[in-house]
C-alpha cells in the first residue's frame, strides 16, 4: 500500500483557471486538469526563477517530488499546446498559505481543496 500523499503548500491562486485555444468552443475541446501543486511548481521554478531546493522548502515537500510534479506539469502544458487542448487549473493535495480560503468548486464542477485527488475515484 503506497504512502498517503503529503499536502503541498501553495502561496498563490492563479489569476485565471481556464486556458483554451481561441476560436474553438469549449464544449468541443478535450480538457486537461493541471493541479494547483503543478501550477505552483511552474510559477515558482519558471516565473520566479527559484531553484528546486527552495521550491521544495516553500511547498513542504522533497526535491525529487518537486521534480516529478514539474515534469508532469510540463508534459500537460506541452500536450495542450501541441494538440490544441484546454487546461483547467484545479485541485490537488494542497494547503493554501497567505491568500485566505481556497475557493471551492471549479469550472469543471469539481471540488478544490486540501485533499482533492480528482479523477481517481478517491
Amino acid at each position: 500500500m503506497p504512502r498517503p500523499c503529503k499536502n503541498r503548500f501553495i502561496s498563490g491562486w492563479p489569476v485565471s483557471v481556464v486556458y483554451k485555444p481561441a476560436g474553438i468552443p469549449a464544449r468541443t475541446l478535450e480538457w486537461l486538469s493541471l493541479g494547483l501543486d503543478e501550477f505552483e511548481t511552474i510559477r515558482l521554478l519558471d516565473y520566479q526563477r527559484l531553484g528546486q531546493e527552495k521550491v521544495a522548502e516553500l511547498m513542504g515537500i522533497s526535491r525529487p517530488t518537486v521534480t516529478r510534479i514539474y515534469a508532469s506539469a510540463r508534459k500537460k502544458i506541452a500536450e495542450a499546446l501541441t494538440k490544441g487542448k484546454a487546461i483547467c487549473i484545479e485541485g490537488g493535495p494542497v494547503e493554501g498559505t497567505g491568500f485566505g480560503q481556497i475557493p471551492r468548486g471549479g469550472p469543471m464542477g469539481r471540488g478544490v481543496g486540501r485533499r482533492w485527488r480528482g479523477g481517481r475515484g478517491q
